[in-house]
């Protein structure tokens, strides 16, 4: 019998590698997809608890559903003294108008730092990345009274004016990374031309970074539609609430909670998240890796 030849040896070692690599595969898209369904577990948890009575929620009867309340979505929906569909337009003014304003005041803030020279520059960068460490919990009491004295409280106000002062770090550092790898040349041929500081900003650098722009706001609608904090401490009518703060009227201290409705607005909630987030998964990706984020 003749020995192999290379032909045949090298044949039997790539047939022997993409073996290895089809199994590696597969046992890697296992393991994500058992990952996977960890994580989404506590999501399928509560579409299944929106669907059962409240006696059959807590109780050890499986995760399907044996009898489908899907009164608890018309329940829920008017439980409230409030109409929930007040909730989400509170919810939708505050989350459009902070998100317009996080991606025009930071924009112009990150522009300044990443493309403009002024004196101070370093110094005033410097205490902006520094707020990034200072938790929010810090400033609560100062910035609520100064809106009390302002009058603010009990409006919207708190929650929508600091949004167009560039008052998140994050969304300007965000935005610095991605303006200063634009080439400078642009620039420089623009004010050839006459093009002032702005109208270099408003025709070249922001069309050029929209992605970065649209992580931001991708961002900036997320913690805003969910924040529970900020409503909680500015806000005393329910007529004013937001959806996290009306799931919160749900618990009651008396013993009469309803969760039932309460998981079924709930799944309600974050539909308008997950569908933002679908929808515009693409640039989140891409702002973050240009950016320098990742």
């Amino acid at each position: 019998m003749s020995a192999p030849s290379t032909a045949e040896i090298a044949r039997s070692y790539r047939e022997a590698r993409a073996r290895r690599a089809r199994r590696a595969g597969i046992l890697k898209h296992v393991f994500l997809i058992l990952t996977s369904l960890v994580m989404i577990y506590p999501l399928i948890w509560m579409l299944a608890a929106s669907l059962k009575p409240d006696n059959q929620i807590f109780g050890n009867l499986g995760l399907w559903p044996q009898q489908f309340e899907w009164q608890n979505y018309w329940e829920g929906w008017n439980a409230l003294p409030v109409s929930f569909s007040t909730f989400f337009w509170n919810s939708t003014v505050v989350t459009v108008l902070s998100v317009i304003g996080n991606v025009i005041s930071c924009s112009f803030a990150a522009y300044a730092f990443a493309r403009l020279e002024f004196t101070g520059k370093t110094i005033w960068f410097a205490l902006m990345m520094m707020t990034l460490m200072i938790p929010y919990h810090v400033v609560l009491i100062p910035q609520y009274i100064l809106f009390l004295n302002l009058g603010w409280v009990n409006t919207y106000l708190p929650l929508i004016v600091p949004r167009f002062l560039a008052g998140d770090a994050f969304f300007i550092f965000l935005m610095i990374q991605f303006f200063r790898q634009l080439p400078r040349e642009l620039d420089e041929a623009a004010m050839i031309d006459g093009c002032s500081p702005f109208k270099i900003y408003w025709a070249i650098i922001m069309p050029l970074s929209l992605p970065a722009m649209a992580t931001a706001a991708i961002f900036s609608f997320i913690w805003t539609w969910e924040d529970f904090l900020g409503p909680l401490v500015y806000l005393n009518d329910m007529a004013d609430y937001t959806v996290p703060l009306a799931l919160r009227s749900f618990i009651s201290t008396d013993g009469a909670s309803q969760y039932g409705p309460m998981f079924a607005m709930s799944i309600l909630s974050i539909l308008p998240i997950l569908l933002f987030f679908i929808i515009f998964q693409r640039l989140i990706i891409r702002g973050i890796a240009m950016s320098g984020l990742k």
